[in-house]
């Protein structure tokens, strides 16, 4: 199945632009693959996403490989969507190329937004924008979703807690407007009690109570979150959690917690 993506209609979602009949277009780069590549001709039926979630049947009007023109004939709303909000705060990695194969990999399985932290900790401190929106259009494309996940600018591990502290107290704190189950999952260093708990199980019980879910995961750089972020953390109210008695990798960790969330949403029945 072809899909490709058009900002016209990114930018049309949502305000009463984009329905049947209306003309949209394809990007430069769309165009040139739907056109040169692919050879599409004026009235052939093409699959386009807007990266809000939207899927739009398309015919071809105009079949110029700079700025392809379509016409709308049909639209499917929440297109491969996953029934639930995923937002997971990871320190990038040393090596770019594993930071890029988390992204990719999340957004097959289903995540809604991707938060670049800095901590104490870590060796890198910036990640290739340009590239990484890239590949997370090319990874929702390639899994059938028609929404793109949001790549939030890089923020310090510290300014990031305080702000997700401003947006409610407790457990499940508010952000967005809705509950959110906020998690750090992080290695235990031997100082004190354990007090992590078992992140499947906070998850199932997120799932279980709440119509519709929403989590948001910190996962720390190679050399973990310090005592002080993680300090933090907990008393903005983040849950500490344990992914299980092997240590992993940064990349492995973050998509554990996002193949975690996509099992519980199966188990407890909600579209993924």
């Amino acid at each position: 199945m072809e899909i490709f993506y058009s900002e016209t209609l990114n930018e049309a979602a949502g305000t009463g632009m984009a329905v049947k009949g209306a003309a949209a277009f394809l990007g430069e780069d769309e165009s040139a693959h739907c056109i040169r590549v692919l050879r599409h001709r004026a009235g052939d039926r093409i699959n386009v996403i807007d990266g809000k979630g939207g899927m739009y049947e398309c015919t071809i009007t105009e079949p110029s490989p700079k700025r392809c023109g379509l016409r709308i004939e049909d639209f499917h709303g929440n297109w491969g969507g996953h029934g639930y909000t995923l937002h997971i705060a990871c320190c990038p990695t040393k090596n770019s190329d594993r930071f890029e194969w988390f992204m990719e990999k999340a957004t097959e399985i289903g995540i809604d937004t991707v938060i670049p932290i800095i901590g104490e900790h870590s060796e890198r401190k910036t990640i290739k924008r340009e590239r990484a929106e890239k590949l997370l259009l090319s990874a929702a494309k390639q899994s059938l979703k028609g929404r793109i996940p949001v790549l939030e600018d890089c923020i310090s591990v510290t300014d990031f807690i305080k702000s997700e502290a401003d947006k409610g107290e407790g457990k499940e704190a508010d952000r967005d407007g809705k509950r959110c189950l906020k998690l750090i999952a992080y290695c235990f260093h031997g100082n004190g009690q354990d007090a992590r708990k078992d992140m499947f199980e906070e998850m199932e019980k997120h799932f279980r109570d709440n119509p519709n879910p929403e989590i948001l995961v910190m996962i720390g750089p190679e050399g973990d979150f310090s005592d002080s972020e993680a300090s933090l953390a907990i008393s903005s109210g983040f849950i500490p959690v344990s992914m299980g008695d092997s240590r992993l990798r940064t990349e492995t960790a973050a998509l554990m917690a996002a193949a975690a969330a996509y099992g519980a949403a199966s188990r407890h029945r909600i579209k993924v």
